[in-house]
């Protein structure tokens, strides 16, 4: 089969066809790419481009805009001025655009211009499958930031068999509502390229609260998407608002219980289909968590356990890749996800994972928000043991730690148990063990 040399950048029938809604408006493909075509003449030197915009229709418009005008996307896994450091070590010619002034990010800064409505009439703007997009970021072992390129083809392939695992498809255009930010591995590819290679529009923002995500799902077209974390999701369903239909539902960063996605699928009227993937190799896998726990790779894409380690590659991944889960594998296709690498715990010759017993802890009844770690500080007596951070405002210290030993083996409660009223959660729903042990530190004492 011969490789073709391009690829469209959009898969819309029409440039009349919607891409985007902000505030109720209609923003079609026409109007998108005559921002971009703008913002790309206007882009200053440097061949690497940090796009730090808030709002997901400027965001979408800059990756392109860089993309035709030869520029490599950077996205970090956070914009911390050490991260930033790191990346002008990375790329010294890199430079910020951004829609919110001030912005603290210490890079040559090219703000998002204000541009008079326009629409472009030529053709759509095709791409070479080699061509690099982005450098996406994850954490070494030295936490030095590791690079992963990736090409224009082989994120083709992946949202390409994404949109057909989802049902998505250009002949019935939906429209995208995502609670995580485009920066993100999992927005960019579920939000901005889902929409764009699948025929589709988004949401241009980023609701939060539960009121926003009710309000932003009712005002765009059916069929509708909701992109979200099962923080969000959660938070969404604590609320108890009268929320819209949805068409679909769709959730990653971390796995979600059968019973809150049962839930999630009795109070949006739609399926929930949850995403496995990580940075390195992008989405690979996907399960109707209310039905099944298996995870379903993606078309062509292959699972290998070698020498104790289980490697992805096949289809959209390009280089085989260590994944740094447990998985064990039940058919061909299938797997069973056990948890990561990194979050087993092995107590007194005991073993479990963070993420069973963060499961366990935010299943009891009262339980609102909860995360257990591991402290970094090594114990007097040399015994390892646990802390947890809990938003529980109903529930005490004795009631909880009662309903717990139900729940886990008593090795693994935690000591401390600390309350405090709301977890410091970034963007897509996840916690830094920093950030809990400082509210260990802040938050007192427990068991």
């Amino acid at each position: 089969m011969t490789t073709p040399t391009s690829a469209p950048l959009l898969a819309h029938a029409s440039l009349d066809a919607a891409l985007a809604w902000r505030d109720g408006e209609r923003i079609t493909v026409g109007h998108f790419l005559a921002d971009v075509h703008r913002v790309a003449a206007m882009m200053p030197p440097g061949g690497h481009l940090l796009n730090v915009c808030t709002d997901r229709y400027r965001f979408t418009v800059g990756l392109v805009a860089g993309l035709l005008a030869g520029k490599v996307n950077l996205l970090p896994s956070t914009h911390t001025p050490e991260a930033v450091r790191q990346l002008v070590a990375f790329a010294p010619d890199a430079f910020c655009l951004t829609d919110t002034l001030p912005c603290d990010i210490d890079l040559p800064q090219f703000r998002y211009p204000a541009l008079a409505a326009a629409v472009h009439t030529g053709e759509i703007p095709r791409v070479a499958p080699d061509r690099l997009v982005a450098w996406v970021f994850t954490s070494g072992s030295t936490g030095v930031p590791l690079p992963h390129g990736k090409t224009w083809g082989a994120l083709v392939r992946n949202i390409a068999a994404e949109a057909d695992r989802l049902g998505l498809s250009s002949d019935c255009p939906h429209t995208l509502v995502g609670t995580v930010p485009p920066q993100h591995m999992y927005g960019f590819e579920s939000t901005v390229l889902l929409a764009l290679l699948s025929g589709g529009a988004f949401w241009a923002g980023r609701p939060f609260y539960p009121a926003d995500i009710a309000a932003a799902l009712d005002v765009v077209p059916h069929p509708r998407v909701l992109v979200s974390t099962p923080f969000h999701l959660r938070t969404l369903l604590a609320a108890d608002l009268p929320l819209p239909r949805a068409d679909l539902v769709v959730s990653a960063t971390a796995p979600l219980s059968g019973n809150l996605a049962v839930e999630i699928e009795s109070r949006l009227q739609c399926p929930l289909v949850e995403i496995y993937g990580c940075t390195e190799t992008g989405q690979t896998a996907t399960r109707r968590t209310a039905h099944t726990a298996e995870w379903r790779l993606f078309r062509d894409v292959c699972l290998t356990l070698e020498d104790g380690r289980v490697w992805a590659h096949g289809g959209h991944v390009e280089q085989r890749i260590a994944l740094s889960d447990v998985i064990e594998p039940t058919a061909d296709e299938r797997f069973l996800l056990h948890g990561r690498s990194a979050d087993l715990v092995n107590i007194a010759g005991k073993r479990s994972s963070l993420g069973y017993l963060n499961h366990q802890l935010n299943a009891i009844p009262g339980v609102q928000d909860g995360s257990f770690f591991t402290p970094d500080d090594e114990p007097a007596d040399g015994v390892a043991r646990l802390s947890a951070v809990v938003v529980a405002p109903g529930l005490d210290r004795a009631d909880l730690l009662q309903a717990l030993r139900e729940r886990i083996d008593p090795l693994f409660l935690p000591r401390p148990l600390v309350f405090v009223d709301a977890l410091p959660r970034n963007a897509t729903g996840k916690l830094t063990r920093s950030a809990l042990e400082d509210l260990q530190r802040r938050g007192g004492t427990g068991e």
